[in-house]
C-alpha cells in the first residue's frame, strides 16, 4: 500500500545506481515496522530538464510518501527522518534532500482488488 515516489535530478543517477537508491528507500521503510514489506512500492523519477532548485538546476532528491491513514505524527516524522538520513548518507554532496508524507483516506481509497 505505501507508495514512495522519489523525484530527483538525473545527475543523482551518476552518483548511485537507481536500483540501489530504490532498494535503500525500500529497506528503510521496511525497517520502520509500519508496513508489510511486500506492500511497499518505490518508484524513481529523474528530471533532466524543466526544474529549478533554489533558482538553479542543481542536484536534488525529494521523496513523496503516500500511506494509509492511521499512523501517528511521531511515527511519520520518524519515518521521514530515517529516509532522509539514509539518503543524506548516500549523497553527502547533495544539498537539497527532503521528504513529505501524505495520508490516504481509507474511506476513499480503492484498488483493483476492491472492485
Amino acid at each position: 500500500m505505501p507508495h514512495f515516489v522519489i523525484d530527483c535530478s538525473e545527475s543523482i543517477l551518476k552518483m548511485q545506481r537507481p536500483e540501489h537508491i530504490i532498494l535503500e528507500v525500500h529497506q528503510t521503510a521496511t525497517a520502520s515496522n509500519l508496513f508489510d514489506e511486500d506492500d511497499i512500492k518505490v518508484r524513481l523519477n529523474p528530471f533532466s530538464e524543466h526544474y529549478l532548485v533554489g533558482g538553479i538546476q542543481g542536484d536534488f532528491i525529494h521523496v513523496f510518501a503516500n500511506i494509509m491513514q492511521g499512523r501517528t505524527t511521531l511515527q511519520k516524522a520518524k519515518l521521514s527522518k530515517s529516509i532522509v538520513s539514509k539518503l543524506k548518507g548516500l549523497f553527502p554532496s547533495v544539498d537539497f534532500i527532503a521528504m513529505n508524507i501524505n495520508d490516504f483516506e481509507k474511506a476513499t481509497y480503492c484498488n483493483k482488488s476492491m472492485v
